[in-house]
C-alpha cells in the first residue's frame, strides 16, 4: 500500500474533489458495464424464467451459469499478457480485451433474448453460461484498468466511482428490465441492454489506455516470438502467484479477503424470503430494497472513497466492517416490528450505506495488493477467492434460517462480522503504517 496513501491526509474538500477527475467518469462508466450483465445471471433471469414458467428446481439449476466469476482467475492470465492480433496494436493491451470482450457479450445478452427458456431451457442455460464467461472476463480487464489508471492516492476514489457505476448498471438491468418487461418483450428487454453495452464498447475506443510500460517488464510480446510455451506459463501464471505469497502475511490477508463481508453475504442470501415472510409486497420490496437500496449503497459507496482518501484505507475498512455488522442487527430489530416500512427503509438505508462504504475501502485494499505487473491475474485471483465466501460458504444460510427465528438469525449475521474484524487488526499490525505491499516493478528476470 503507497506510503502517500498512508501518510498524507487530505480535507474532506480535497478529499471529495478527487471526484471531479476526468479518470473518476471513466470509471464510473466502465463499472456501469461491469454491473449491468451480472443480474442477467442472477434476479432477472429468475424473474423471466418464472414469468413462462419455468419450474423452481430448474431456476435453481441456472444459478450454476454463474461459476465463470468464480473462477475467472483461470484465464487472466492470458487476458493479463497474452496480446490480441491488431487490436493490441491499434488500441493497447487493456482497451483491445475490452473492446472485444464488450462487443461478444453484447452479442451473448442480444441472443438470450432470441432463445425461449419455456421450449429449449439448454439452449437458454448455454446463452446464460456465455453471458456469465464474457460479463466475468470484462470484469478481468475492468479492474486492471481502473487499477492502473489511476494514481494510489486515487485508488479509494475509484472504487467509489465503479461501485456507482455498477449499481447503475444493477439498477437497469434489474428493476429496469423487469418495469420494461411489462410493456414489451424480453427480446426487446434484452436487445436494450445489449445496446447498453454497445454504447460502452464504442466508449472503450475514446479512453486512454494505461501505461504500463514501467511496471510490465515481463510481456508476452517479448516471451511467445523467441521463447516457449512453457517460459509464457512460468511468466504469465507461476509468477503473479509467486510474488503474492512472497508478501508477508499472505495467508492471513486471504483470509481477511474470504471473512471480511461474509456476514453482509450470508444475510443477503435470505434477506428476500424474510421480506416474503413478513408480509411485504413485490412492489414495496421493489422500490425500498431495489431501487432507494441500489442509491443508498451507490450513496455510501462515494461517501466511502472520500473517507479512505482522508483517514486512509484501514481506519476505513474498520470503520465499514463494523458498521455493517451493528446494521445486520436493524433486520433483528424490522423481524421483531413486523411489516413496518418504515423500519424495512431505515434497515435497508442504514446497511446499503454501510455495505457501500465498506465495499469502496475493501476494493480499494484489494487494487493496492495488486503489482501492476500482474494486475489482471493477481485481481482476478483475490476476487475470485472473495466469490467463495458469498457463493460457497453462505449456501448454508437456508439451513440456519430454517433453523432458528429471524431476530437470532440476523444476530448471528452481525457476530459473523468478528473474524474478519480479527483478522484485519492482525494485518495493520503487520503493515502499520501502511506500508506499500509490493514493487512498482515486475521481479527481475
Amino acid at each position: 500500500m503507497s506510503e502517500s496513501t498512508a501518510t498524507q491526509r487530505k480535507s474532506w474538500g480535497e478529499a471529495l474533489a478527487v471526484y471531479l477527475e476526468p479518470r473518476q467518469s471513466i470509471i464510473l462508466v466502465m463499472g456501469f458495464a461491469s454491473g449491468l450483465p451480472l443480474l442477467l445471471t442472477l434476479s432477472t433471469l429468475s424473474y423471466w424464467l418464472s414469468k413462462v414458467g419455468i419450474d423452481k428446481t430448474t431456476i435453481g439449476l441456472f444459478a450454476l451459469a454463474g461459476t465463470p466469476y468464480t473462477f475467472k482467475f483461470l484465464w487472466s492470465p492470458v487476458i493479463d499478457q497474452m496480446p490480441l492480433p491488431v487490436l493490441t496494436r491499434l488500441l493497447g493491451q487493456r482497451k483491445g480485451w475490452l473492446f472485444l470482450l464488450q462487443l461478444f457479450l453484447a452479442a451473448a445478452i442480444f441472443a438470450l433474448g432470441l432463445t425461449d427458456p419455456a421450449i429449449d431451457p439448454q439452449m437458454t442455460a448455454m446463452v446464460v453460461l456465455a453471458v456469465a464467461f464474457f460479463s466475468a472476463s470484462q470484469d478481468i480487464v475492468v479492474d486492471a484498468y481502473r487499477i492502473e489508471i489511476l494514481k494510489p492516492e486515487e485508488q479509494g476514489a475509484g472504487a467509489g466511482s465503479t461501485q456507482v457505476g455498477y449499481r447503475i448498471g444493477l439498477l437497469l438491468a434489474g428493476a429496469g428490465a423487469v418495469a420494461l418487461s411489462d410493456f414489451v418483450s424480453w427480446q426487446v428487454v434484452f436487445a436494450v441492454l445489449a445496446g447498453a453495452i454497445l454504447i460502452c464498447a464504442v466508449f472503450t475506443l475514446f479512453v486512454p489506455e494505461p501505461d504500463r510500460r514501467a511496471a510490465a517488464a515481463p510481456t508476452v510480446q517479448r516471451i511467445i516470438p523467441g521463447g516457449t510455451y512453457a517460459a509464457w506459463i512460468e511468466k504469465s501464471v507461476i509468477q503473479p502467484f509467486m510474488d503474492f505469497v512472497r508478501r508477508p502475511g499472505w495467508v492471513i490477508i486471504l483470509i481477511f479477503i474470504l471473512f471480511y463481508k461474509f456476514g453482509d453475504a450470508f444475510g443477503g442470501t435470505m434477506a428476500t424470503p424474510f421480506y416474503n415472510e413478513l408480509g411485504f409486497t413485490g412492489v414495496e420490496i421493489a422500490a425500498i430494497s431495489k431501487v432507494w437500496g441500489v442509491l443508498a449503497t451507490a450513496l455510501g459507496t462515494i461517501v466511502g472513497g472520500a473517507v479512505v482518501a482522508r483517514i486512509g484505507v484501514f481506519k476505513t475498512l474498520m470503520i465499514g466492517g463494523v458498521l455493517q455488522a451493528v446494521t445486520n442487527l436493524l433486520f433483528s430489530m424490522l423481524a421483531m416490528q413486523g411489516h413496518d416500512l418504515i423500519w424495512l427503509g431505515i434497515a435497508i438505508s442504514a446497511d446499503n450505506l454501510a455495505g457501500g462504504l465498506a465495499a469502496a475501502a475493501f476494493v480499494a485494499y484489494l487494487s493496492d495488493l495488486c503489482n501492476r505487473a500482474f494486475t489482471a491475474t493477481q485481481y482476478a485471483l483475490l476476487t475470485s477467492f472473495m466469490a467463495y465466501g458469498r457463493t460457497l460458504m453462505s449456501s448454508g444460510s437456508g439451513w440456519l434460517a430454517d433453523h432458528m427465528p429471524w431476530v437470532e438469525f440476523w444476530a448471528a449475521t452481525a457476530l459473523m462480522a468478528i473474524p474478519g474484524l480479527v483478522f484485519l487488526v492482525w494485518i495493520t499490525r503487520l503493515y502499520p503504517n501502511e506500508k506499500k505491499l509490493v514493487p512498482d516493478q515486475a521481479p527481475a528476470e
